[in-house]
């Protein structure tokens, strides 16, 4: 589709990792009681040579080495272990995808914090390719469904069918039955079938016939959306909208973003065929499931609890909304906000974390009043307004 045909290319950057940038010690640990195992990370490429290494080397995330060494009197950091496997990952999708930084660390900080994404943006913005490369680069099932008007629930969910063999009824799975989804053009099926994602991406379950049948541990849906055609579309409502933990504005690249991609096309780069980037798969899904556990432990003062309350609260009273956030927007600043720390290398929130995931967070479930719409007043600049307004704790 055309958001394939966008901001992408490949790279001849070596595709394996070798731990952290320079060769530094890894920043002081979380204070857990026994050392973590060491981060799941592939190594496809000979270390170099300030690795130690003299040999190809290959790190298996099913049978990582039992022991890893560290800097004289350094403890194994936790948090930089999540920072490193999303750095492998962020490598991995730039191979594919050039540009668009803040989308893909919002779409890794949604995957590591156990939630949806909806991607919203023009045609050929690398909507769809940025997903299938997330894809790429980590060893899990991908479905994608290509949403239409004449999409049934039964085709997302799966159904019932009579076996003449067996004599009797079996199940049949339909492709929401996966580690990650990509629910293109969401807008375009109507609401009834778009409602047979809903009580999948909130319990992780869908229900047939009364009898529920469980999705995989990690299952995430990305959703894309075009915002500028309404004809022959079908908007989400606002219960919908309120289940996707994020929603990313997907823009133009830069100017020196799309002229390396005409020279990568011009190198012979396909699109439609992610093997001409030489993506890898550097996570699977043990390592994804580690990095929540991990983001779960990120250490979050009191002060910060006040300072995430306070932000939701000012959208319930801004004169410029109609609605404001509700309490699982609260939930969701949290989480991200530790998912945002631990990519980063922390193992605490800081303010600057909330601050810029908050939009992503916040802009699709404030509703705004009409004469606010006229005026041209946008969420995004309500909730910069919001987060300029209040005192950031020290």
């Amino acid at each position: 589709m055309a958001d394939e045909e966008s901001v992408l290319g490949a790279s001849t950057e070596p595709t394996g990792v070798t731990g952290p940038v320079g060769g530094e010690a890894p920043p002081p640990a979380f204070a857990t009681p026994e050392p973590p195992p060491p981060a799941p990370v592939v190594a496809t490429q000979p270390l170099s040579a300030s690795d130690g290494a003299t040999s190809p080397t290959s790190v298996n995330f099913y049978n990582p080495p039992t022991a890893r060494p560290t800097a004289a009197g350094v403890a194994y950091d936790s948090g930089s272990e999540v920072q490193r496997i999303a750095d492998a990952i962020t490598r991995e999708v730039h191979k594919a995808v050039i540009g668009q930084d803040d989308a893909l660390e919002s779409a890794l900080a949604a995957l590591l914090a156990d939630g949806h994404v909806l991607l919203e943006g023009v045609p050929g913005t690398a909507k769809t390719l940025l997903v299938r490369a997330l894809a790429a680069s980590i060893s899990s099932e991908f479905k994608r469904i290509q949403f239409t008007p004449d999409l049934m629930p039964s085709d997302i969910t799966g159904t019932r069918i009579f076996d003449q063999k067996a004599m009797e009824f079996i199940f049949k799975q339909g492709p929401i039955f996966t580690s990650l989804l990509l629910a293109d053009e969401i807008n375009r099926t109507p609401p009834k079938t778009q409602a047979a994602l809903l009580e999948a991406m909130q319990e992780h379950r869908v229900p047939i016939d009364g009898d529920p049948y469980d999705l995989p541990p990690v299952f995430m849906v990305f959703a894309t959306q075009n915002p500028i055609e309404f004809e022959g579309t079908y908007p989400l409502p606002e219960a919908q909208l309120d289940r996707f933990l994020l929603k990313v504005n997907v823009g133009y690249p830069t100017a020196e973003s799309e002229q390396t991609l005409l020279r990568r096309y011009h190198q012979g780069f396909d699109a439609n065929d992610l093997t001409t980037a030489g993506l890898t798969q550097v996570a699977d899904m043990a390592a994804i499931v580690r990095c929540r556990q991990i983001i779960g432990k990120v250490r979050v003062e009191d002060a910060m609890f006040g300072y995430i309350a306070a932000v939701v609260a000012a959208t319930r009273e801004h004169r410029h909304l109609v609605l404001g956030a509700g309490p699982r927007a609260t939930i969701a600043l949290l989480q991200v906000g530790k998912a945002l720390a631990a990519m980063r290398g922390r193992d605490y929130l800081i303010p600057d974390d909330v601050k810029s995931i908050a939009p992503a967070v916040l802009r699709h479930r404030l509703l705004l009043r009409p004469e606010a719409e006229i005026e041209g007043i946008l969420a995004d600049s309500v909730i910069e307004g919001i987060l300029s307004g209040l005192e950031v704790p020290r």
